[in-house]
């Protein structure tokens, strides 16, 4: 029931990424208001995640789930009112933070219904709901605005958040012991420390990077499809969560009995080559075999690095690890955006996917010197 919540929270969002820009643009905004879009968003995000991780630190997980939802739901339905560039930028900091509320409070909540001894495999299936979300809803979204109002679009992903808002409130959730035995009164917030988990750094920094190189995808794959005469770009969306969606558990089963430095190993370089097959993409064809790596790969690698950090983390911080693991993917990939958009301009987008690949490279030397130290967590049977 919380995979599909979180599906309709997903839906709900990511159906809006893609009109964002365009609606801006139509109401004025210059080049760089546009870039605010996302950059404020991230922000808000990052901003609002050592706060809410804290809180997970004593509070039970029904109510922080719920109020995430319905915040979500609040700022969509006030999107309409943003006909000025200024409110309608001041509204994506405030979702930003909404979001960054709502993701990590339910990846916890996830955490917590999953046994430790099936924690990748588990964390593997919920990933479903965020994979599927990210593929379907953002053609749904560009179908909608081409063919109806931007008005009614937010109509349309509000009334997602409001079906999201109901099937989390009936789900029975489960708070960790430790958490329930935690003094407020004592807990002292500390921003920084609410913003890093020291146990569980390395798999995060390692998000980072991974995530760094990714986010030249993210900005530019339809700018290169142009390029190259790639009319289906679709194809590599649609074969990505495919794959994503059946190696997904595997990966989870792996981590789980064997640990993550093989995993994550493996699944770094079958993106790095995906990267590449990508890169030389010039058909439909290649673009949706550059698809089925980024699913085996990337769509396998995301969850696991999860799994991992959570893994390294005490029970009652997991609020925390998730805020800072998923910090650190807005973190990579808004970074990646803007320093390859800033070295776009004097290399093909082509070679751009093959510099960036450099830093899934990067992350493997990372994950092996990690293996070689002898610290790859094991996750202990739940009791």
């Amino acid at each position: 029931m919380l995979m599909v919540g979180n599906l309709f929270v997903f839906m709900s969002f990511q159906m809006l990424i893609p009109t964002f820009p365009p609606y801006i643009k139509s109401i004025g905004a210059s080049g760089l208001e546009i870039g605010l879009v996302t950059t404020l968003f991230s922000v808000g995000a990052v901003i609002s995640r050592p706060f809410i991780g804290y809180m997970l630190e004593y509070r039970g997980r029904r109510p922080l789930v719920i109020i995430g939802a319905i915040m979500l739901f609040a700022v969509t339905i006030i999107y309409p009112l943003s006909s000025v560039v200024l409110f309608f930028l001041l509204f994506r900091l405030i979702h930003g933070m909404a979001w960054g509320w709502s993701t990590t409070v339910n990846g916890t909540a996830a955490v917590d219904l999953v046994p430790n001894s099936r924690l990748g495999e588990g964390m593997g299936y919920y990933g479903l709901s965020i994979t599927i979300g990210m593929i379907i809803a953002p053609s749904l979204g560009i179908y909608l605005y081409q063919v109806t109002s931007f008005t009614n679009l937010i109509y349309l992903s509000a009334a997602l958040g409001f079906i999201a808002i109901i099937l989390l409130s009936i789900i029975q959730y489960q708070t960790p012991e430790a958490v329930k035995q935690v003094n407020k009164e004592e807990l002292k917030f500390s921003y920084m420390g609410s913003l890093i988990e020291k146990s569980s750094w390395y798999p995060a920094f390692i998000t980072i990077v991974t995530t760094f190189g990714y986010g030249s995808i993210v900005t530019f794959i339809v700018i290169f499809a142009d390029e190259r005469g790639i009319d289906q770009v679709f194809l590599f969306y649609l074969t990505n969560a495919i794959m994503a969606s059946i190696s997904r558990p595997i990966a989870g089963k792996w981590f789980d009995t064997r640990g993550p430095i093989g995993i994550v190993i493996f699944c770094l370089f079958i993106t790095f080559i995906g990267m590449w097959v990508l890169s030389f993409a010039h058909h439909n064809w290649t673009i949706a075999a550059a698809g089925i790596l980024f699913g085996i790969g990337f769509g396998s690698l995301i969850p696991t690095l999860q799994s991992w950090t959570l893994s390294e983390t005490p029970p009652h911080r997991r609020g925390v690890a998730n805020g800072m693991y998923f910090s650190s993917i807005d973190l990579g990939i808004g970074l990646g955006g803007l320093v390859f958009g800033i070295l776009a301009p004097f290399v093909d987008t082509g070679t751009l996917f093959q510099i960036s690949s450099v830093f899934l490279l990067i992350a493997i030397v990372m994950t092996i010197v990690k293996g070689k130290k002898g610290k790859q967590p094991q996750t202990q049977a739940s009791s």
